[in-house]
């Protein structure tokens, strides 16, 4: 996930007061579904991505992987789909895959559907190539990527799987992007997601929420600033609901500006937020391993998903 940061230097008061302003209490009157997020299951799938080894395009651990998410989703979604499509990067023709599933589009009985698509997203692949890492010798090495892409995976999935045990009021959209993190420059990453933009069809949703980097043992996950600028009083929300909950690592101040999979959607109106944790030391090196990420923090970012999911904003 090669992302240009935007670090500003002046940020006024005014816009200080901006971030921490709430307009209305979020609600704390959470219907608690009958089935519980796992954590440990969680953290077990996240192991299960990074068994295959790095998971690269073109790579035998890349199909694999598709192998494995699509069919541990079609056990638990009401409809798997895979959306292919192709891009060349230096003669190279890439056939990717974005992950789609659906769930709440069956009538249950006894719960009144709220009209609305939320959408999941997390990206699936991993970097081909260490380029951040401090060794030289590392710097054409693929990445694991148990952080930077596993993590996201992980607790979507297990969310999957509570979805399918407790329906959820509201329709949920979960897709696994692909190609987030190819190129060496950005006009050669965030492939599956632009293509996604750019094909919405039946799968637009209403707005979303994308899991990036959320498995670090030292969580912190400030305000991303391209989700607060383009869509404020919703991301301020989430941030809220975070609070509300008790839950630390979502810290209230605005970090960095960050290009990542939520951005295409931007462009084209959909409200994104993006949940990361950027000052991961470990990004982009081969040192982006299983024994860096926490059960916990994959399960504190699952309490605020789960949160909106069955209650809203």
């Amino acid at each position: 996930m090669r992302k240009r940061l935007f670090i500003f230097i002046v940020l006024g008061i005014s816009l200080f007061c901006d971030v921490f302003h709430v307009a209305a209490a979020p609600k704390t009157d959470s219907r608690q579904p009958t089935a519980i997020f796992d954590a440990q299951r969680a953290f077990a799938i996240l192991e299960k991505q990074c068994d295959f080894g790095p998971r690269p395009p073109g790579s035998a651990a890349h199909r694999q992987t598709q192998r494995y998410l699509f069919t541990e989703l079609e056990k638990y979604a009401d409809n798997v789909e895979l959306q292919p499509c192709q891009y060349e990067v230096d003669g190279v023709v890439l056939r990717l895959n974005n992950i789609l599933a659906e769930f709440g589009a069956k009538v249950v009985t006894g719960v009144e559907p709220i009209r609305e698509t939320l959408l999941l997203a997390a990206h699936w692949d991993t970097r081909p190539f260490a380029d951040r890492d401090p060794k030289p010798e590392n710097q054409d090495k693929p990445i694991l990527g148990a952080n930077d892409g596993a993590s996201g995976v992980a607790v979507l999935l297990e969310i999957a799987r509570v979805l399918s045990l407790h329906p959820p009021p509201r329709r949920i959209v979960i897709v696994l992007f692909d190609g987030e993190d190819y190129g060496r420059s950005v006009d050669d990453m965030f492939i599956g997601s632009r293509f996604f933009a750019q094909n919405l069809g039946k799968w637009r949703p209403d707005y979303g929420i994308l899991l990036d980097m959320v498995g670090d043992k030292d969580l912190s996950l400030p305000i991303e600033r391209y989700s607060w600028e383009a869509n404020r009083e919703f991301t301020q929300a989430i941030w809220n609901r975070a609070s509300t909950l008790g839950l630390a690592p979502f810290q209230q101040r605005l970090g960095a500006a960050i290009l990542d999979d939520h951005v295409p959607l931007i462009k084209v109106g959909i409200p994104m937020v993006n949940i990361i944790d950027f000052t991961y030391p470990y990004w982009h090196t081969v040192e982006d391993t299983v024994d860096k990420c926490s059960p916990k923090s994959l399960e504190i970012v699952a309490t605020l998903v789960m949160s909106i999911i069955y209650d809203g904003l």
